[in-house]
């Protein structure tokens, strides 16, 4: 589990998760709404597919750079599967192949404590 997570608030723009992914090596961002709880999650490839592919290209136009005006609850995903610090690696797993995911927030009494990617399991696999 990674502990150090990075969140970003549901009204925030699309131009603020840019400028995050565009200087970090992760993927995912959790979505916080005004309390602090878990909302949802914006991947790298949401952001990307929410994005008109002409920005930063020859062929940029206003409208295109427009796009990162859009908020992140437009983008994310809704209602994350969380799992709690304690359980088992397996569980994790199957959680992230079955439901097609490429990651699980992980949740302690509602609180965020960090974040489980599939990179992470795959990594403790190959170490195991």
């Amino acid at each position: 589990m990674i502990t150090r997570v990075v969140t970003i608030e549901m009204d925030d723009r699309l131009s603020l998760a840019k400028e995050i992914f565009d200087n970090v090596s992760f993927h995912h961002l959790l979505v916080i709404d005004e309390d602090n709880h878990l909302t949802g999650i914006l991947s790298h490839r949401d952001f990307l597919s929410a994005l008109s592919p002409n920005i930063g290209t020859a062929a940029e136009l206003i409208r295109d750079t427009e796009t990162l005006q859009k908020r992140v609850h437009q983008v994310m995903s809704h209602n994350p599967i969380t799992i709690a610090p304690h359980c088992d690696i397996n569980l994790a797993t199957q959680l992230i192949v079955d439901n097609n995911i490429g990651c699980l927030p992980v949740l302690e009494n509602n609180h965020i404590v960090g974040i489980i990617t599939w990179k992470d399991l795959l990594k403790a696999y190959y170490r195991a």
